[in-house]
């Protein structure tokens, strides 16, 4: 009998090292391993992620572009600092692109897509039952790497990452005011709107993350 040849797994396509330094300095800002207003020292970084200067010098000039680190007179880059009044903007302003980005999603997912974002949501809802930060955590970045490649909406989604890191950072600067419970079930509504193709549903759970995120931001200011 002649035996069947397997079709080989295509080889995932090996990452820029700028980009893994910009994913890392990133995941550290959102998670205030890099506080806000701390000075950026090059060499103190490149120690830290064991990366390659170049690379970790073509991420921090990205990040100036978008806002996560200021460069001043005489002091040289820093991280940004946190602002309540501006949060609040961020939020605004990330409604809108959350929204956008739904609605693409649930008409142009894929069907394997629509059954990760699904799972994604899942994981955060069981991971916010238990109180669990960290996974919640990850299952969230899952679930908006997820959506956003299937909005298929790159002005979209490269508007509205920036904003998602400064909600994360926010997350972790204040999250004794927050409840993670009613975010998962925002995450699960927008999740099943775009797994259905329900263009108002998965709008809908986009809004209520909005308001989620807006109520929050909003205990904070009065606290």
């Amino acid at each position: 009998m002649a035996r069947t040849k397997k079709t080989p797994t295509p080889a995932q396509p090996k990452r820029r090292a700028a980009d893994v330094a910009y994913d890392t300095l990133e995941d550290m800002i959102s998670t205030l391993q890099l506080q806000p207003g701390a000075q950026v020292v090059e060499s103190e970084l490149v120690e830290r992620t064991q990366l390659g200067r170049t690379p970790i010098r073509e991420a921090l000039l990205r990040m100036v572009s978008t806002g996560l680190i200021v460069q001043q007179p005489r002091r040289g880059l820093l991280i940004s600092s946190i602002d309540l009044a501006d949060h609040l903007d961020v939020v605004q302003t990330r409604r809108v692109l959350e929204c956008l980005i739904a609605e693409c999603s649930a008409r142009r997912a894929t069907e394997q897509q629509r059954k990760d974002i699904v799972q994604c949501a899942q994981r955060m809802v069981k991971a916010a039952a238990a109180e669990r930060l960290d996974d919640y955590m990850k299952a969230d970045i899952e679930l908006d790497r997820v959506n956003h490649a299937a909005s298929q909406n790159h002005s979209a989604v490269k508007a509205v990452l920036p904003l998602i890191v400064q909600c994360r950072r926010f997350w972790y600067a204040y999250r004794h005011a927050g409840d993670i419970t009613e975010g998962a079930a925002a995450h699960m509504q927008l999740a099943e709107g775009i797994a259905s193709g329900n263009e108002a549903q998965a709008v809908a759970g986009a809004q209520r993350l909005s308001d989620y995120l807006q109520g929050f931001t909003q205990r904070v200011i009065a606290n």
